[in-house]
């Protein structure tokens, strides 16, 4: 039975009756998406045409204002879609993906490359000089006008009908390469027999493999997970050889072995479609058209710090190699070894030398204990912020969790939601998006999303994490609160709307307070005796922070490496047939990160931030970031840590601003100054 009134019948087009437009997800059902898209396009596109068809001359108001007053409808629906669709992507999820990503390439297309809207923000942008407007108003202008023309809105008809043609097959080919992920990932998880060849494993985490092989139907067994990452937590633990083998061979092959999921054709088009557009947008290659835009300003700029990173990280790596060499060769059978050994032996050493077993310390962060006096606690004493559970709100999926969040005076902030567990719908990685943004203009308040991978342990049992599972709550908070108190006028500034080079920076500074004393006094507490972590453990990891440094920074800088050099091969470069393998092999070796033992972060075939995410040409960022982030956490030291006075400023000026300032701007209006990579060097044990 065909419904007599689609739109009143779709949650998705009808006010949510929930806090905070909250969407309605106990209501909307995988049917009502792609209806709702097509009435959220429709509305768009009669808004756009509203504002082109204006007789008068472009003013700010009815251009400008107009244009951030559109398209309510369609960020909405688009924002409650792809949460689930990164969160929860069921086969209905994934089909509706699927039929999408053209359509919502077209759409934006049909709006970036309008050629009557450019002209009247050309024409405002022309004029700015003369026009009466305050610096957000001006900075959104300039904006505008930046984004429009780095998009192609001043190119020719035929060359926006082949542009678009080519924004329409990336946007397919992005959301193959993520479903071909999910599904490699999923096939891939490594089935063991016996618990005894997870000797290591604590308790809990045997319990957690347990319950992921029941969950799929092999009783009995214990199913380990993989990571987004190439390595996996378990290979620090595991005992025997062979099983952390088959735990990074398996991760290792993700869509790369001649299936159904492989990757390799997919990429390789996307790195020639990329190269291509760029050529057609003017720039010689798809990392000098997406930096042209970025605080870094050139793939120069980036290739320099890369290369200046690689040397030393390098360096210190083959001496932690040599150090774990020399443990085996005292051992009673030696070997050589190899990728799959390096956590493993990392632990001894890290053991001999810091009398430090990491993983011997998950009892002391128990998940909930974590959240609630480690990340919420040091928010409330920096920023004055509570969190209140709100068990009455449903989100999209039985294990996201909502909670209200209040500023020092009482009033109301937003929403966090916290989705902590791993599943076989989720993708890999950790990750912060925002459900609902904070505009004046809107009347919005924001609703912020943080998603990680823990493994869930069977019922009753407790989530003990790891310290790197810490971390990563600690950072991906960073992101919810930057979401959380960006305060500006404009939708374009909202939340996490800033240059991606930039990005990573607020929720990396939120790691230092991980081992802030009365923070980690807060929350480090042992699970059953509730005694606190000792105090010669915490000096003992303060005193190894520069420890493994030379492997996570050869991993890290190899990946990106990797990104730059897919994305800065021109359009007939890349239209030969590249080899996947030997492009690895020949970039890698090109900046000396070329060792066997310390494998890219990501390899091409299941590298998702750049080839299924944002981070195409910028996984750069993270480094990037960590250069103002190292320089924070300095001025913080000096000026006193954890303290309100801090926190307002740091919130004020930095946070505060979302994307309505240039954020290298607002971080000397913080910090009095450019930001200096001293303490980035000293930070990564890479200084002489």
């Amino acid at each position: 039975m065909v419904s007599e009134n689609p739109v009143s019948d779709n949650p998705l087009l009808t006010p949510s009756p929930l806090p905070y437009q909250l969407p309605d997800y106990g209501a909307i059902r995988p049917e009502h998406y792609l209806p709702a898209f097509e009435h959220a396009f429709a509305e768009h596109k009669s808004e756009i045409r509203a504002i082109t068809f204006v007789r008068s001359m472009p003013t700010f108001e009815n251009t400008l204002v107009a244009l951030e007053r559109s398209g309510r409808l369609l960020s909405e629906v688009s924002r409650a879609f792809y949460t689930v669709s990164s969160a929860d992507a069921t086969p209905e999820i994934q089909k509706v993906e699927e039929t999408l990503a053209p359509l919502m390439s077209a759409h934006y297309d049909s709006i970036q490359l309008d050629a009557q809207l450019y002209w009247r923000i050309k024409t405002l942008h022309d004029q700015l000089a003369d026009l009466d407007l305050d610096p957000e108003q001006r900075y959104l202008v300039q904006r505008h006008f930046t984004e429009k023309t780095q998009a192609g809105a001043g190119l020719d008809d035929d060359a926006k009908a082949r542009l678009t043609e080519i924004n329409q097959r990336l946007s397919t080919l992005t959301t193959t390469f993520e479903k071909n992920l999910l599904g490699d990932t999923n096939d891939l998880a490594v089935v063991f027999d016996s618990a005894d060849d997870l000797d290591g494993l604590s308790e809990g985490e045997l319990s957690a493999a347990a319950q992921a092989a029941a969950d799929r139907g092999l009783d009995g067994s214990y199913l380990v997970t993989l990571t987004l990452f190439t390595g996996h937590p378990y290979l620090a633990s595991l005992t025997k050889r062979t099983s952390r083998k088959r735990i990074l061979d398996a991760s290792r092959s993700r869509g790369s072995r001649g299936n159904a999921f492989d990757n390799r054709d997919v990429l390789r088009e996307i790195v020639r479609l990329r190269a291509q557009r760029a050529e057609l947008l003017g720039y010689a290659t798809h990392a000098e058209f997406v930096t042209a835009d970025e605080t870094a300003g050139s793939p120069a700029a980036v290739h320099d710090l890369l290369r200046r990173l690689a040397v030393p990280a390098a360096r210190n790596a083959r001496q932690e190699q040599e150090a774990l060499q020399a443990i085996i060769d005292a051992g009673p059978e030696p070997f050589a070894l190899e990728a799959h050994d390096w956590a493993f032996y990392t632990e001894k050493v890290r053991q001999a030398e810091f009398d430090l077993d990491r993983a011997a310390l998950r009892p002391w962060f128990e998940a909930e204990r974590v959240l609630q006096d480690g990340v919420f606690r040091s928010a409330t004493d920096l920023y004055g912020i509570t969190f209140t559970e709100r068990g009455d709100l449903k989100a999209y999926h039985p294990d996201a969790r909502v909670f209200e969040v209040h500023n020092a005076d009482g009033s109301a902030l937003g929403l966090f939601i916290l989705d902590l567990y791993t599943r076989d719908t989720k993708r890999g990685g950790a990750w912060m998006n925002s459900i609902v943004s904070q505009s004046e203009l809107r009347g919005t308040k924001p609703v912020v999303v943080n998603n990680l991978n823990v493994p869930k342990p069977a019922p009753g049992r407790p989530t003990l994490l790891t310290l790197d599972e810490v971390t990563t709550l600690f950072h991906e908070f960073g992101h919810a609160l930057h979401g959380l108190f960006a305060t500006v006028t404009y939708p374009h500034f909202a939340g996490t709307a800033v240059f991606r080079d930039f990005v990573e920076f607020p929720s990396q500074v939120n790691e230092m307070w991980i081992y802030w004393p009365e923070v980690l006094g807060g929350y480090a507490r042992h699970i059953e005796t509730d005694a606190p972590l000792p105090a010669e453990v915490i000096e003992k990891l303060a005193a190894s922070e520069t420890f493994n440094q030379g492997f996570a920074t050869s991993e890290y800088l190899a990946a990106s490496w990797l990104d730059q050099a897919w994305h800065s091969l021109t359009a007939e470069a890349a239209a030969g047939d590249v080899e996947v393998a030997e492009f690895e092999a020949s970039a890698l070796a090109d900046i000396g990160l070329d060792n066997p033992v310390v494998p890219t972060r990501y390899s091409s075939t299941y590298f998702a931030h750049v080839f299924s995410g944002g981070y195409s040409a910028g996984y750069y960022s993270y480094i990037w970031s960590e250069v103002l982030d190292a320089d924070t956490v300095e001025w913080f030291r000096e000026n006193g840590g954890l303290t309100r006075s801090n926190g307002d400023r740091f919130r004020e000026r930095l946070l505060g601003v979302g994307g309505s300032k240039d954020p290298l701007e607002a971080y000397r209006d913080f910090r009095g100054r450019d930001a200096e990579i001293g303490p980035l060097l000293a930070r990564r044990g890479l200084t002489d």
